[in-house]
């Protein structure tokens, strides 16, 4: 494991809230990466979301940000927990300002992380160079406008990650096996999972089952994708009223009992580990959650001949969008995003595959070669 570069700790003068925030390296003085909220949330688990980070920009093909993480300690639907990120990010301010861009993840919106940047007058965090370019300041704007854009009924910002996912498990499973209706299970039901659900769903895949916070339901026929995207709740929680009388609603950790081709984690971290890899029936993982295997789970699904994509290749949609749009190397364009984002995750799971293929190796540990990060680059961009 690769030493972050930075590794700074918050404890919250309002409520027993605790956070941290880890830079793992800087590529031209700039890092970027998601804030969650949790409970769960400890500060090795955000090392490590750090250090995937920083791999999951080397996947992306990033030349201009290195990766960090940030996590709170704290429940999300707490009615203070707006309060609660608001004082982190004031804290962690002096470290925004100066590029390390921090964005949404598991438990925080955008728009509340932006409402706060906006009042210390900071767009997006930016190095000093960095704001003094007019091609990144452009940037800005059109990135600004496409998070207000709209494709498949969704807002382009909760999508570009769960289409990515998408795009690298059609890709996998066609590399791996290819029979078309391949049945799909998937643990968490946010926006990454919600979309990854719509995109293949369109792409003639069969749901059998997705497990959220309360409950785990499936349908050997295939569950209506569009119609639980339209009654779920913010927290990505389903709407039973609005279910099939074919769905079979279960508890939820049970969702490795659904027999499946594809099992895609969207979610929490370590949800499969050494108490129940051993269950997964699934042909292939994508992990479109963060670290979403432990390691002692991961040994099992290596000794079961599982095939696997791991997170930063499968998750890398918002690192890229933001990416090519700010430093304008895309049309703003809602298209063009997702299409570039298509073409990058299609690229290294071929890529990924073929490498596993030809050494007869685990593609995680082939991935983690690939795509290793160098250290830290501190001259400014």
């Amino acid at each position: 494991m690769l030493k972050p570069y930075l590794v700074l700790e918050w404890n919250d003068t309002e409520t027993d809230a605790q956070g941290w925030l880890v830079v793992q390296n800087l590529k031209k003085g700039y890092s970027g990466g998601g804030t969650r909220m949790h409970p769960s949330v400890t500060k090795e688990e955000v090392i490590r979301l750090a250090e995937a980070m920083a791999y999951k920009y080397v996947a992306s093909g990033s030349q201009t940000t290195g990766g960090c993480k940030a996590g709170i300690a704290y429940d999300y639907k707490a009615p203070d927990a707006h309060g609660v990120l608001k004082r982190f990010l004031i804290a962690m301010m002096p470290y925004i300002d100066n590029g390390v861009s921090l964005g949404n993840d598991l438990g925080t919106k955008y728009e509340d992380i932006l409402e706060v940047f906006h009042e210390f007058g900071i767009d997006i965090p930016l190095t000093k160079s960095m704001k003094e370019d007019p091609v990144v300041l452009k940037g800005i704007k059109d990135y600004d406008y496409l998070l207000t854009q709209k494709m498949d009924g969704l807002l382009l910002n909760d999508i570009v990650t769960g289409y990515g996912a998408a795009f690298a498990t059609d890709e996998a499973w066609k590399f791996t096996n290819g029979k078309g209706g391949a049945k799909v299970v998937i643990q968490g039901f946010g926006c990454v999972g919600a979309s990854c659900a719509l995109k293949l769903h369109n792409l003639g895949y069969k749901v059998v089952g997705i497990s959220d916070a309360n409950l785990l339901v499936s349908c050997e026929e295939g569950l209506d994708i569009p119609s639980l995207i339209e009654h779920k709740n913010e927290y990505g929680e389903m709407d039973q009223a609005y279910f099939e009388p074919d769905y079979r609603v279960r508890p939820n950790n049970e969702w490795l009992d659904v027999d499946t081709d594809i099992l895609i984690p969207c979610a929490l971290e370590d949800v499969i580990n050494e108490s129940n890899a051993d269950k997964v029936n699934a042909s292939l993982i994508a992990e479109a959650a963060n670290i979403p295997i432990s390691a002692g789970g991961d040994k099992i699904i290596k000794e079961k001949g599982i095939h696997l994509v791991n997170d930063y290749v499968v998750n890398l949609g918002s690192v890229r969008a933001y990416d090519v749009v700010v430093f304008g190397l895309v049309d703003p364009t809602p298209q063009a995003v997702i299409d570039d984002i298509e073409q990058l995750c299609r690229k290294n799971v071929q890529h990924l595959f073929m490498e596993a293929e030809k050494q007869k190796r685990y593609q995680r540990e082939v991935a983690n070669e690939l795509f290793k990060p160098g250290k830290s680059d501190l001259l400014e961009y």
